[in-house]
């Protein structure tokens, strides 16, 4: 037995997840760098600073990662992002991710691990770049 979905479909939603995930980040790094999404206006964070390096990475590592361009490399990146992110910004506070708001580092950092490991799934620039030409 298959199960609910058909393992055929599994490179859809993996690339699907993928995107999913890529479009989530990005809005972390569109709030420091530009203040948007907030809730409460604020003012964007600057640019040469611990946080606004963050924002570059989360906005334009997201990007790269929506269209699946350099999936492994930049994936593998932004897991050593979270993994510091996690560990400079949330550990101290409690050892479970779910008792000092860590959860969305570390969700981040195991999804970017995976795609550096397993690469973009479907829907990818990479995908068509490996393709071989039409004869």
């Amino acid at each position: 037995m298959d199960g609910p979905i058909p393992s055929r479909l599994a490179p859809v939603f993996h690339g699907l997840l993928r995107i999913v995930a890529a479009l989530t980040f990005m809005t972390h790094g569109t709030q420091k760098l530009f203040a948007w999404p907030v809730m409460e206006a604020r003012e964007p964070v600057a640019l040469l600073s611990q946080f606004g390096v963050a924002g570059v990475l989360e906005t334009f590592g997201g990007l790269l990662l929506l269209l699946g361009l350099f999936t492994r490399p930049v994936a593998f990146v932004l897991a050593g992002e979270m993994a510091v992110a996690y560990f400079m910004a949330h550990i101290g506070r409690s050892f479970f991710p779910v008792l000092n708001g860590g959860e969305p580092a570390v969700l981040f950092c195991f999804i970017w691990l995976f795609m550096a490991a397993a690469g973009p799934g479907a829907f990818s620039l990479d995908g068509r770049r490996t393709q071989a030409p039409p004869a």
